[in-house]
């Protein structure tokens, strides 16, 4: 299956391939390596590639973004299915398949919320305020949808990653 990856700076193609079960035929930039890619706990991986092993903790923040920590360096990534950014561009919107769960970027406390459980949201409304570091930061729905899940309370401190909502299609 062939993910647009995109970083700060630039955006590549990878292709990646199941061989075998945790190996992996992955191609970048017109160059094929061998990944064996072995789930250690939670989300720290050991990866064995051209001789050389790694260990890498992949966080998942919101939708398809990542934040990949690999021999202490961290990299925050996102990955999009070739097939789906193809068929957003032809639609002329997003592709989401699925509930999708809005996380917290950064440790702070809710300072209000829009909305309450089973309500109806459409992509871009602030479902709540969260406040980090002094500012007030809305967070929004990625989707049109219904609030499934609803992880917080007004007043209430939030961690980062953590679970925020879930709105569902």
């Amino acid at each position: 299956m062939i993910y647009e990856v995109s970083g700060s700076t630039e955006s590549v193609a990878v292709d990646v391939r199941e061989v075998t079960n945790d190996i992996y035929d992955v191609r970048v930039n017109g160059k094929t390596m061998r990944i064996e890619a072995t789930k250690d706990s939670g989300t720290a991986y050991s990866l064995i590639c051209e001789n050389e092993q790694w260990e890498a903790i992949a966080d998942k923040r919101r939708g398809d973004k990542f934040d990949i920590t690999i021999g202490g360096r961290m990299f925050s990534l996102e990955v999009v299915d070739q097939r789906k950014r193809l068929l957003a561009e032809a639609g002329g919107g997003s592709v989401v398949s699925g509930p999708q769960t809005v996380s917290a970027e950064m440790p702070g406390k809710v300072a209000k919320l829009e909305v309450a459980r089973g309500d109806r949201v459409t992509a871009g409304q602030v479902i709540m305020i969260i406040e980090a570091m002094k500012m007030e930061n809305p967070i929004v729905s990625p989707i049109d949808g219904l609030i499934k899940e609803l992880e917080v309370n007004e007043g209430e401190a939030v961690e980062s990653r953590g679970t925020l909502f879930v709105v569902e299609p």
